[in-house]
């Protein structure tokens, strides 16, 4: 943390140890977008481009990384890649890259309007609504550069490449039979404090409590509220199984399919800001498993043997995460990533936007889970994630449900990836 001027510094510390509430860096694991823009559809709406004239401009924010221009012939792969769904990832991005930059340096780095306006505009003017993929390839390659993302002493960088995905669970809008389990909406009591919005020198920080008197207080933990009815929020739907349940919150989204054969998607709202505990290190250290041995299908059985346990269980991690409930219009689209765009499988990642602006598409080089075949993709660098730090470090969207989570659960692969920035912009930049 970079020190801040004076007293200033002190008094946030101060508050901070005097309320035990956690100072924490934003939930980058977690879409970080202001409200507004997470629950806008910006998939439903058309591609709108203002003149250069209609953009504002903010602060160039810089950026960590170093690039090296090279050309489309030197990505490994790239004319292999069918480019199923790219147009319509483009498209979508576009529309992000299009909206005014907030100005918050909350937010993190993301890529500016005014860069990407001639290119976003060209592919509206000069682009079908339905391209095929040799239109598409053509525009891409027309309109933008290639640049290797390099290390530290300026070689290309390789880093490790993870996965996610959106878990699918089985769920009712009531208390009964079966469905015990909540997962809750935002309490309305919950305060979220963003420090970068008084002080840049805490960009990225926040700090979550209540009210309590006249004092700001830690918010109530997982088991505080599975314990007090009274201080229970309000539950949009009821599981039918504690432990996916609880890896659905993990994810920070996922897919509800109810009863009556209807979905609807559970979306990261917020979180109590309590820290993360892994209740596979707890089942572990009670001899319960093997720390090897705790995937989710074991905890489930275990859970399963031990019903009289579960809540003690789930109790060890004191974090909860809150949701929203979104419709899901497009089966295709995921959920929002931290760029508030629908993410598409296998064609979005989660990056380091200290590296990787979000909203630049991104040529990424690795290999398919615990294999040698390679997985070479264009895909839109539109999330960020607590533990994806570093050049060429991404997380890998694979889409929904168990076949998309084995993917995901096995993938721990090394990388590269090339940043594709519009011609004539220069390097890669950020504001």
């Amino acid at each position: 943390m970079k020190l801040l001027r004076g007293a200033a510094l002190g008094a946030l510390v101060m508050l901070a140890a005097c309320s035990s509430v956690p100072l924490e860096h934003s939930d980058s694991d977690q879409p970080s977008s202001p409200a507004a823009a997470k629950n806008a559809d910006v998939a439903a709406e058309p591609l709108r481009v203002p003149a250069l004239s209609e953009l504002g401009d903010s602060p160039a924010r810089p950026l960590a990384g170093k690039y090296q221009a090279t050309n489309w012939a030197s990505l490994p792969g790239w004319s292999n890649d069918d480019l199923q769904h790219v147009w319509k990832g483009f498209i979508n991005n576009c529309k992000g890259l299009m909206r005014p930059i907030s100005g918050s340096l909350s937010m993190p780095a993301r890529a500016t309007p005014r860069v990407w306006q001639p290119v976003c505009e060209a592919a509206q003017r000069d682009v079908p609504a339905q391209p095929d993929a040799s239109v598409v390839r053509q525009f891409l390659q027309s309109h933008l550069q290639p640049w290797r993302v390099l290390d530290g002493a300026g070689k290309a960088a390789s880093n490790t490449v993870t996965g996610y995905y959106e878990p699918v669970i089985q769920a009712s809008t009531r208390q009964e039979g079966e469905y015990q389990w909540p997962l809750y909406a935002t309490p309305s009591d919950l305060l979220t404090i963003d420090l970068g919005q008084l002080y840049p020198e805490l960009a990225g920080k926040r700090i979550r409590g209540k009210v309590d008197g006249k004092r700001v207080v830690p918010y109530d933990t997982r088991a505080q509220i599975a314990a007090n009815s009274q201080r229970q929020p309000k539950a949009i739907v009821w599981a039918n199984d504690p432990v996916e349940a609880f890896f659905l919150q993990i994810q920070g989204s996922g897919r509800a399919l109810l009863p009556n054969g209807k979905a609807v998607r559970l979306a990261y709202d917020d979180h109590n800001g309590h820290p993360y505990v892994s209740i596979g290190k707890w089942l572990a250290d009670q001899g319960e498993m093997p720390l090897a041995q705790t995937s989710m299908q074991n905890i489930k059985a275990w859970a399963k043997r031990n019903p009289h346990r579960v809540q003690e269980l789930l109790n060890v991690n004191p974090a909860t995460v809150f949701f929203r409930e979104e419709k899901i219009n497009d089966p295709l689209l995921g959920p929002k990533g931290a760029y508030s765009i629908p993410l598409i499988a296998e064609r979005a990642i989660a990056v380091d936007p200290t590296f990787v602006p979000l909203g630049a598409p991104v040529f990424l080089a690795t290999t398919y889970p615990a294999s040698g075949q390679p997985l070479r993709k264009l895909v839109f660098a539109q999330d960020t994630g607590a533990a994806i730090k570093g050049a060429a470090r991404a997380d890998f969207y694979w889409g929904s449900g168990d076949e998309a989570g084995a993917q995901a659960g096995r993938m721990k692969q090394s990388g590269q990836m090339w940043v594709l920035w519009p011609k004539q912009a220069g390097a890669p930049s950020a504001r």
